[in-house]
């Protein structure tokens, strides 16, 4: 890992820069769209990102939203964090809704997921791998006022 990925995991923990981030998704999602994801605001190499796709649960309509994934055997574990905020974020709850979901990965590949809510011992086991990546996450835990943060495994479908 290098200085640039130790300084934006470091970063990840002070509250400005989640709202910060919160303020730059569109602008990522958009970037990662149009390079096929290639390029990131955070930088490819720094963290591992994908674009899900799920269906709005009200809509109907096609959401994406740039997430930070850690991989787990063929699957993608993504957590519903929010930055740490209160609420879970609307994509988690299209998960819920609808459990089909497209993933789209760096180079353009996209592959068709199914989502599963991480619960009990399968949560236990998959949120020391979400936290290596982003340690922030633990963080985010403190900041959500009680709110269990949704964590979801991406299967390939």
């Amino acid at each position: 890992m290098g200085w640039y990925t130790n300084v934006i995991r470091s970063l990840g923990h002070r509250r400005w820069f989640a709202v910060a981030g919160r303020t730059l998704v569109p602008i990522d999602r958009w970037l990662q769209r149009r390079t096929g994801g290639r390029v990131t605001i955070l930088g490819r190499s720094a963290l591992p990102t994908l674009l899900l796709t799920t269906q709005g649960r009200k809509s109907g309509l096609p959401r994406t939203v740039p997430l930070i994934y850690a991989p787990d055997g063929d699957s993608f574990v993504v957590t519903a964090s929010n930055w740490g905020q209160e609420k879970h974020p609307a994509w988690s709850g299209n998960l819920l809704a609808a459990s089909a979901a497209t993933v789209a990965l760096p180079g353009g590949r996209k592959i068709g997921v199914h989502a599963v809510l991480a619960e009990g011992a399968e949560r236990d086991r998959v949120w020391p791998l979400v936290t290596e990546v982003w340690p922030a996450y633990d963080t985010y835990v403190e900041r959500t006022g009680g709110r269990a943060i949704r964590v979801f495994v991406l299967t390939p479908s």
